[in-house]
């Protein structure tokens, strides 16, 4: 593992899946990508908060187009390592979507599930487009067809923390994505 700064927990990974420089570098990437398709148009983005916290501030210091900015709290963790069960959306946003392009924000794309669902009553409430945008894509776990619209990185299937991305809400202020170690989260499942 590369020698990175930061909270002590980096000793908790096994190794480094995508470096603080990488993120940069893709969200920037990313932030021309938007800017170039969402040029002179109104934007409202929606993050799935807490994951997505910290990729999104990060993503919306790169746009330039006029936007605003609404959270909602989803769920299908429900505190382990693997999604279950149907996502919960736990506190929904505050902003009217009708008539907006709106672009959803957040940490991973793993079963598919939850953006899904979200996506989906986005539209319901009449929403002029809906885009998403993923930091992380682990494909191998989709279990529905659903693909995000921007992604920043592919992942194998591993149980990644850091950068936004938890277990048990820890490890989320990791400044890289790593892998985390089994003994850290076995049997607490």
């Amino acid at each position: 593992m590369p020698s990175l700064k930061g909270p002590p927990e980096l000793k908790h990974l096994d190794h480094v899946l995508v470096t603080p420089l990488a993120i940069k570098r893709r969200i920037a990437g990313l932030g021309e990508q938007l800017n170039a398709d969402y040029a002179k148009k109104d934007l409202m983005v929606i993050a799935i908060v807490n994951g997505a916290l910290i990729f999104t501030a990060d993503l919306l210091r790169q746009m330039r187009s006029p936007l605003r900015l609404d959270c909602l709290r989803a769920s299908s963790y429900h505190d382990g390592t693997k999604a279950v069960g149907e996502p919960r959306i736990v506190d929904s946003m505050k902003l009217d979507v009708r008539g907006h392009n709106v672009l959803l924000v957040d940490d991973i794309l793993d079963t598919g599930k939850t953006l899904a669902a979200v996506a989906g009553m986005i539209k319901d409430k009449g929403a002029l487009s809906v885009k998403t945008c993923v930091l992380l894509d682990k494909k191998a776990r989709r279990a529905v067809p659903f693909e995000a619209d921007y992604v920043g990185f592919e992942i194998p299937n591993e149980f990644v923390v850091g950068y936004g991305l938890d277990f048990n809400e820890r490890y989320r202020n990791l400044p890289c994505i790593g892998v985390l170690k089994p003994k850290y989260y076995a049997g607490l499942v």
